[in-house]
């Protein structure tokens, strides 16, 4: 063979090896990204970062200086999902720029947006499981669930005590939000009669929990009606239909406060497009609103599509008929498409239910009448004026 000729073999060689490298990074980009967030450190060996104080306007997400006391009747206790990847910390610096820039961006305009119209809302930053956390069953990972409950709890507490005034309240947590209200409900509110009494409605969004915790003798029931106070939405929706492995996988507390596996318990179920727990379809005629709000900050009310969406709850699980507007694209990066969608498929049905329980809990209709977003382009002409003498 020349020189040339084997020159050409080894320059087809290495053009194959990368092409088998390429092929193997695609084939396994999920468990190479995995392995990438992992801390590699035991969470008993770890150093979380420095803790909250909540006595620190920084540590609430939304400016309590935004709060509009006058207006809105109720309080809204809001606990955000995961924001935060992992790589460096089995739980997120407070201050982490990717974190908080998702929580800014997409979360917070999309799942607290809707019940800006119901309360004032206190979101609490909290030291959050990363997302490495949910994609393992590792006790290291229950650890740091675990040690996150205690900044939601912290929070809470301190809201309480120097916030909440004694006025009804709204509790909403979204996917491991919803995990660590549906342990603070049971632990701080549902033991003490004066916070039930004055509890409106409990949201926990995107959230695997068991039915048998929110039963007809349960001291905070699930809703069976819209206009009913004092009881529990709940709803977890499989992603791409899987509901035999989002129950394998899913984590639930136990009474000592240790999280366990659903072991043949039913998952509650309240639908979100009827606010009620219903095992037949709704169908999209029903749908109040989705919305996309990312980047559209707190407190902007975003244009959003009425009758987008079918709910059926099958099986203690929300299935979900797929939204055909543009608008609801599934998120690009693969970390993100783990996490809660960068869009509300419930936004105006999240907003109405809000509203709906808040005037059941004080026995009268408490809101305005507002006029529905524009869905659609609006065009403004100029006149002319004309003097009149």
């Amino acid at each position: 063979m020349t020189v040339t000729g084997f020159k050409r073999w080894i320059a087809l060689g290495l053009a194959a090896l990368l092409v088998l490298v390429a092929v193997a990074a695609f084939v396994f980009r999920a468990d190479i990204l995995r392995t990438s967030l992992d801390p590699k450190v035991p969470f008993q060996a770890y150093t979380p970062p420095s803790a909250p104080n909540y006595a620190d306007p920084k540590a609430w997400a939304i400016p309590i200086s935004l709060h509009p006391v006058a207006e809105l009747p109720a309080d809204v206790f809001f606990v955000h999902p995961t924001t935060y990847d992992g790589g460096d910390h089995w739980n997120s610096p407070l201050r982490d720029q990717d974190a908080m820039r998702q929580l800014d961006r997409v979360m917070l305009p999309n799942y607290a947006g809707p019940f800006a119209r119901v309360g004032r809302i206190f979101a609490p930053r909290y030291r959050q499981a990363s997302l490495y956390s949910q994609l393992t069953l590792r006790e290291d990972a229950r650890a740091a669930r675990g040690f996150a409950y205690g900044d939601v709890r912290e929070a809470f507490r301190y809201w309480k005590a120097h916030y909440n005034s004694g006025r009804p309240l709204v509790i909403v947590g979204v996917e491991q939000g919803g995990l660590l209200l549906e342990r603070l409900l049971r632990e701080e509110i549902a033991p003490d009669p004066a916070l039930r009494s004055r509890l409106a409605g409990v949201y926990l969004i995107e959230t695997v929990v068991p039915a048998s915790s929110f039963d007809g003798t349960a001291p905070v029931p699930a809703c069976t009606s819209r206009n009913q106070a004092r009881c529990v939405v709940a709803w977890a929706t499989p992603r791409d239909g899987d509901r035999r492995r989002m129950r394998e996988r899913a984590l639930i507390w136990d009474e000592s406060g240790i999280l366990t596996g659903l072991q043949g318990r039913e998952v509650l179920c309240v639908n979100p497009l009827s606010g009620t727990t219903t095992n037949a379809a709704v169908s999209e005629q029903e749908s109040l609103g989705a919305a996309n709000a990312s980047g559209m900050g707190y407190g902007v009310r975003p244009p959003y599509l009425k009758r987008v969406v079918s709910t059926r709850c099958v099986d203690g699980f929300l299935d979900v008929s797929k939204a055909k507007s543009s608008v609801f694209r599934p998120a690009r990066r693969w970390a993100d498409k783990l996490k809660v969608s960068p869009y509300n498929l419930f936004y105006g049905d999240l907003e109405a239910d809000g509203q709906a329980r808040v005037s059941a809990l004080l026995g009268r209709q408490v809101y305005g009448r507002t006029a529905p977003p524009l869905t659609a382009p609006v065009e403004v002409r100029t006149s002319p004026v004309h003097r009149i003498d």
